[in-house]
């Protein structure tokens, strides 16, 4: 069956898709919204109504035509010309941070060291942000994405961090127009619409995009890095195959680990995918973890085989809303992952697997710690 029942925490009976095929339809179908306010909450208590409308500009929780403003203003900042800028800053970062390791000495912890430092400072690099301020701000994601521990105060210090960043983001639009550097923010502020008829940016809307890439920037890319640290060391032969082919085994780890298993979507209209009606207001609770494991799409879902040449992977989502910062992303896993082991050949986890805490979240996972040492 492509769709299934589900009972979410408040009581409404929606959906779930799980296969690959289900999953890329959903999200492929424009009958099926993105925005929070709309939907019954899969992941914790929240009626459509509960969740208020998403601020402008916070491009990744609205449906086209607003997406579509501002996703295609941003679009053009991701070139080919600017990726290869940041590889080269990267390469540069990534050394350097495994020189502070070094330094830093057996054991350490990899999160501290390396894999939050390493994204904080490419997401600031991509946006011209100070990175003396990156520690408030991988916090604040942090609370964002619900990954805070904040308990019963979660939405109190969800509201604070959202509205610090907030203040921040507009203090550098204000920045950047008045001196403007070679960074996404700044061509933000001084480009012109992006099409006929189109009404120029706000400084809100501008802060709300930058934010959104800030959080999303720091992270998903620090807790893959961490993650597929792990899932490396659990064999040698798995460091080998990334160091022969770091392509194709950054594809399979994303693939793998799904570090976002799931997201949701509301059906805006009556909606039949293969038999099952979906009815307008349903949620349909989307599994990326799920469907990146099928079996009708990977042989041997469940095995790590970083020579498989994983392609067609949904941890990036799929449709409209595909992850904007992918490309970035990957260059960081595969500049990061073979300058880690080619620096550490003899890398290993400083504690027992199971003494790892890990993040207690149910949107991103990833380590609060990871001692590693080497000889």
């Amino acid at each position: 069956m492509p769709l299934s029942p589900m009972t979410y925490p408040d009581g409404h009976v929606g959906w779930r898709a799980h296969d690959h095929a289900t999953v890329r339809a959903v999200l492929a179908d424009s009958r099926f919204s993105i925005r929070p306010d709309l939907m019954h909450n899969p992941f914790g208590p929240g009626s459509p109504g509960d969740a208020p409308p998403s601020p402008p500009g916070a491009f990744t929780d609205h449906d086209p035509p607003e997406h579509t403003r501002y996703r295609g203003r941003l679009t053009g900042q991701f070139t080919v010309r600017r990726m290869r800028l940041l590889a080269e800053r990267l390469e540069v970062i990534t050394a350097e941070h495994l020189d502070a390791l070094a330094a830093q000495g057996s054991p350490a912890d990899l999160v501290e060291h390396f894999a939050v430092p390493v994204p904080g400072l490419m997401i600031c690099e991509l946006l011209g942000v100070p990175y003396e301020r990156r520690t408030e701000f991988q916090q604040d994601a942090m609370v964002l994405t619900g990954a805070s521990g904040a308990g019963a105060d979660e939405a109190v210090a969800m509201l604070a961090a959202f509205e610090r960043l907030q203040r921040f983001m507009l203090e550098m639009v204000a920045t950047k127009r008045a001196e403007p550097t070679d960074d996404v923010l700044s061509d933000l502020v001084h480009s012109e619409s992006a099409g006929a008829g189109e009404s120029p940016l706000t400084d809100d809307e501008m802060a709300a995009m930058g934010m959104a890439l800030l959080g999303g920037g720091l992270d998903t890319t620090t807790n893959m890095l961490s993650l597929g640290a792990l899932e490396l060391l659990r064999e040698r032969a798995r460091v080998e195959a990334m160091l022969a082919d770091p392509g194709a085994a950054v594809e399979e780890l994303l693939r793998y680990i799904s570090l976002t298993p799931a997201t949701a979507r509301t059906a805006l209209e009556d909606v039949e995918i293969d038999g099952v009606v979906v009815r307008a207001g349903d949620t349909v609770f989307v599994e990326l973890g799920s469907a990146n494991r099928d079996p009708a799409r990977y042989a041997d879902p469940d095995v790590l085989d970083l020579a498989r040449g994983t392609t067609g992977h949904l941890a990036f989502g799929h449709g409209i809303h595909q992850c904007i910062g992918q490309h970035l992303a990957r260059i960081e896993l595969k500049i990061a992952f073979p300058g880690l082991f080619t620096r550490f050949p003899k890398l290993r986890l400083a504690v027992s697997e199971d003494e790892l805490p890990h993040r207690a979240s149910m949107v991103i996972g990833g380590l609060e710690r990871m001692p590693v040492a080497w000889d």
